[in-house]
Protein backbone atom coordinates (compact mmCIF):
# COMPACT_ATOMS: atom_id res chain seq x y z
CA UNK A 1 0.00 0.00 0.00
CA UNK A 2 1.85 3.37 -1.17
CA UNK A 3 1.94 5.54 2.08
CA UNK A 4 0.06 9.29 1.54
CA UNK A 5 2.99 10.69 3.64
CA UNK A 6 6.37 9.96 2.51
CA UNK A 7 9.73 11.66 2.52
CA UNK A 8 9.34 13.36 -1.07
CA UNK A 9 6.30 15.06 -0.17
CA UNK A 10 7.02 15.58 3.57
CA UNK A 11 8.03 19.36 3.01
CA UNK A 12 4.98 20.03 1.44
CA UNK A 13 2.62 18.30 3.91
CA UNK A 14 4.10 20.36 7.37
CA UNK A 15 3.44 23.40 5.22
CA UNK A 16 0.49 22.82 4.29
CA UNK A 17 -0.43 21.52 7.68
CA UNK A 18 1.40 24.58 9.44
CA UNK A 19 -1.05 27.41 6.99
CA UNK A 20 -4.23 25.98 8.24
CA UNK A 21 -3.00 25.66 11.76
CA UNK A 22 -1.49 29.72 11.22
CA UNK A 23 -5.17 30.08 9.97
CA UNK A 24 -7.00 28.75 13.12
CA UNK A 25 -4.37 31.08 15.47
CA UNK A 26 -6.83 33.91 14.44
CA UNK A 27 -9.59 32.35 15.87
CA UNK A 28 -8.22 30.43 18.36
CA UNK A 29 -8.71 32.17 22.31
CA UNK A 30 -7.35 29.93 24.73
CA UNK A 31 -7.13 31.63 28.23
CA UNK A 32 -5.53 30.12 31.55
CA UNK A 33 -7.43 29.00 34.68
CA UNK A 34 -4.51 28.59 38.30
CA UNK A 35 -1.62 29.06 35.63
CA UNK A 36 1.50 28.16 37.18
CA UNK A 37 3.54 31.15 38.71
CA UNK A 38 7.29 29.62 37.75
CA UNK A 39 9.53 30.11 34.71
CA UNK A 40 10.70 26.36 34.53
CA UNK A 41 8.22 23.22 34.83
CA UNK A 42 7.40 20.36 33.25
CA UNK A 43 3.78 20.58 31.91
CA UNK A 44 1.85 16.72 31.93
CA UNK A 45 -1.10 16.33 29.11
CA UNK A 46 -3.09 13.15 27.88
CA UNK A 47 -1.96 12.66 23.98
CA UNK A 48 -5.21 13.41 23.15
CA UNK A 49 -4.71 17.37 24.41
CA UNK A 50 -1.30 17.93 23.16
CA UNK A 51 -2.63 21.06 21.19
CA UNK A 52 -3.37 23.24 24.34
CA UNK A 53 0.17 23.83 24.59
CA UNK A 54 -0.77 26.62 22.32
CA UNK A 55 -2.35 28.63 25.17
CA UNK A 56 1.34 28.04 27.47
CA UNK A 57 3.02 31.51 27.67
CA UNK A 58 6.30 32.00 26.43
CA UNK A 59 6.86 29.96 23.45
CA UNK A 60 10.11 30.69 23.06
CA UNK A 61 11.25 28.77 25.96
CA UNK A 62 8.81 25.84 25.94
CA UNK A 63 10.31 22.47 24.21
CA UNK A 64 7.63 19.76 22.64
CA UNK A 65 8.62 16.74 23.15
CA UNK A 66 7.92 14.72 19.29
CA UNK A 67 7.96 11.19 18.05
CA UNK A 68 10.60 10.18 15.65
CA UNK A 69 8.17 9.04 13.16
CA UNK A 70 7.52 10.81 10.09
CA UNK A 71 4.21 11.84 11.01
CA UNK A 72 6.45 13.14 14.19
CA UNK A 73 8.28 14.74 11.53
CA UNK A 74 5.47 16.92 10.50
CA UNK A 75 4.72 17.73 13.77
CA UNK A 76 8.03 19.02 14.44
CA UNK A 77 8.22 20.94 11.80
CA UNK A 78 4.95 22.72 12.15
CA UNK A 79 5.68 23.68 16.21
CA UNK A 80 9.23 25.06 15.53
CA UNK A 81 7.06 27.75 12.78
CA UNK A 82 4.85 28.45 15.67
CA UNK A 83 7.94 29.33 17.68
CA UNK A 84 8.28 26.00 19.82
CA UNK A 85 11.24 24.47 20.53
CA UNK A 86 11.58 21.34 20.02
CA UNK A 87 13.18 17.74 21.17
CA UNK A 88 12.74 14.70 19.18
CA UNK A 89 12.22 11.03 20.68
CA UNK A 90 9.78 9.53 23.25
CA UNK A 91 10.27 7.96 26.40
CA UNK A 92 10.00 4.51 25.37
CA UNK A 93 11.50 4.72 21.71
CA UNK A 94 14.38 5.06 19.24
CA UNK A 95 16.14 8.36 20.33
CA UNK A 96 15.03 8.30 24.31
CA UNK A 97 17.94 8.72 25.89
CA UNK A 98 18.85 11.50 23.26
CA UNK A 99 15.78 13.42 24.29
CA UNK A 100 15.67 13.03 27.31
CA UNK A 101 19.46 14.17 27.94
CA UNK A 102 17.99 17.35 25.88
CA UNK A 103 15.15 17.94 27.79
CA UNK A 104 16.91 17.44 30.79
CA UNK A 105 19.72 20.03 30.01
CA UNK A 106 16.63 22.69 28.56
CA UNK A 107 15.27 22.34 31.86
CA UNK A 108 18.47 22.94 34.26
CA UNK A 109 18.92 25.89 32.02
CA UNK A 110 15.40 27.02 33.27
CA UNK A 111 13.20 26.50 30.32
CA UNK A 112 9.64 24.52 30.13
CA UNK A 113 8.95 21.21 28.45
CA UNK A 114 5.31 19.81 27.55
CA UNK A 115 5.35 15.92 27.39
CA UNK A 116 2.47 13.51 26.53
CA UNK A 117 2.65 11.40 29.10
CA UNK A 118 0.42 8.26 27.55
CA UNK A 119 1.94 9.07 24.25
CA UNK A 120 3.10 8.37 21.59
CA UNK A 121 0.65 5.47 20.81
CA UNK A 122 -0.74 4.95 23.93
CA UNK A 123 -2.09 3.24 25.92
CA UNK A 124 -4.93 5.35 26.57
CA UNK A 125 -4.41 7.04 29.66
CA UNK A 126 -1.41 5.10 31.05
CA UNK A 127 0.95 7.16 32.86
CA UNK A 128 4.21 6.51 31.29
CA UNK A 129 7.68 6.86 32.90
CA UNK A 130 9.57 9.54 31.46
CA UNK A 131 8.05 12.77 32.96
CA UNK A 132 8.93 11.23 36.07
CA UNK A 133 12.41 10.39 35.37
CA UNK A 134 12.61 14.01 34.14
CA UNK A 135 10.95 15.75 37.23
CA UNK A 136 13.46 12.94 39.26
CA UNK A 137 17.02 14.46 37.78
CA UNK A 138 15.84 17.89 37.48
CA UNK A 139 13.91 18.96 40.55
CA UNK A 140 11.44 20.62 38.49
CA UNK A 141 7.59 20.44 39.01
CA UNK A 142 5.03 18.39 37.55
CA UNK A 143 1.76 20.37 36.09
CA UNK A 144 -0.96 18.86 35.08
CA UNK A 145 -2.79 20.15 32.84
CA UNK A 146 -5.96 19.89 30.66
CA UNK A 147 -8.02 21.71 27.88
CA UNK A 148 -11.52 22.66 27.27
CA UNK A 149 -14.65 24.23 25.17
CA UNK A 150 -17.96 23.11 25.27
CA UNK A 151 -18.36 24.85 21.70
CA UNK A 152 -18.98 23.04 18.60
CA UNK A 153 -16.35 24.28 17.01
CA UNK A 154 -14.01 22.59 19.95
CA UNK A 155 -13.75 18.94 17.70
CA UNK A 156 -12.89 15.86 18.43
CA UNK A 157 -10.88 14.01 15.20
CA UNK A 158 -10.94 10.12 14.84
CA UNK A 159 -7.73 9.23 16.28
CA UNK A 160 -6.59 6.28 18.53
CA UNK A 161 -6.51 8.95 21.24
CA UNK A 162 -10.17 11.08 20.53
CA UNK A 163 -7.85 14.27 20.13
CA UNK A 164 -8.74 17.35 20.57
CA UNK A 165 -8.50 20.74 18.21
CA UNK A 166 -10.22 23.70 17.60
CA UNK A 167 -11.60 24.32 14.05
CA UNK A 168 -13.53 27.62 13.48
CA UNK A 169 -14.16 30.63 16.04
CA UNK A 170 -13.60 29.05 19.48
CA UNK A 171 -13.08 29.52 23.18
CA UNK A 172 -10.76 27.51 24.94
CA UNK A 173 -9.91 27.20 28.68
CA UNK A 174 -6.68 25.48 30.16
CA UNK A 175 -7.05 24.37 33.69
CA UNK A 176 -3.73 23.72 35.51
CA UNK A 177 -3.28 21.83 38.33
CA UNK A 178 -1.22 21.49 41.28
CA UNK A 179 2.55 21.12 41.31
CA UNK A 180 4.15 17.77 42.13
CA UNK A 181 7.78 17.01 42.76
CA UNK A 182 9.68 13.87 42.40
CA UNK A 183 12.82 13.06 45.26
CA UNK A 184 15.71 11.99 42.97
CA UNK A 185 16.16 9.10 45.37
CA UNK A 186 12.28 8.58 46.05
CA UNK A 187 11.18 4.85 46.01
CA UNK A 188 9.25 2.45 44.04
CA UNK A 189 6.14 2.49 45.94
CA UNK A 190 6.52 6.25 45.64
CA UNK A 191 6.96 6.70 41.97
CA UNK A 192 3.69 4.66 41.37
CA UNK A 193 2.18 7.32 44.10
CA UNK A 194 3.37 10.19 41.60
CA UNK A 195 1.92 8.26 38.62
CA UNK A 196 -1.22 7.97 39.85
CA UNK A 197 -1.32 11.33 41.42
CA UNK A 198 -0.61 12.77 37.63
CA UNK A 199 -3.37 10.72 36.74
CA UNK A 200 -5.97 11.81 39.04
CA UNK A 201 -5.52 15.38 38.87
CA UNK A 202 -5.61 14.84 34.90
CA UNK A 203 -8.99 13.34 35.61
CA UNK A 204 -9.95 15.50 38.06
CA UNK A 205 -9.39 18.58 35.78
CA UNK A 206 -11.21 17.34 33.25
CA UNK A 207 -14.08 16.96 35.39
CA UNK A 208 -14.03 20.25 36.80
CA UNK A 209 -13.71 21.45 33.68
CA UNK A 210 -17.12 22.47 32.63
CA UNK A 211 -17.89 24.51 35.44
CA UNK A 212 -14.74 26.71 36.06
CA UNK A 213 -15.28 27.57 31.92
CA UNK A 214 -18.87 28.60 32.54
CA UNK A 215 -17.51 30.67 35.66
CA UNK A 216 -14.71 32.03 33.37
CA UNK A 217 -17.48 32.84 30.42
CA UNK A 218 -19.87 34.67 33.33
CA UNK A 219 -17.18 36.69 34.17
CA UNK A 220 -16.69 37.76 30.71
CA UNK A 221 -12.64 36.23 30.63
CA UNK A 222 -12.80 35.92 26.74
CA UNK A 223 -13.66 39.62 26.43
CA UNK A 224 -10.75 41.10 28.49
Amino acid sequence: MVRLINGKNIHHVANMAYAIMHLQEFFTHIKGYNEPKMDSCIYAMWHKNQFLVYGIKDKAHLSIQVSTSLDGEIVARVIEKMGFKVVRGSAERRGAVTSTMQMITRLNEGESVGIMVDGPRGPLHKVKNGVIKLAQKTGKPIIPVHWYSPQKTFITLPSWDKMKTPCGDCNILNVYGEPIYVKEDATEEEIIKVRDNIKEQLFALEAKAPELYKEAAKNKLWKK
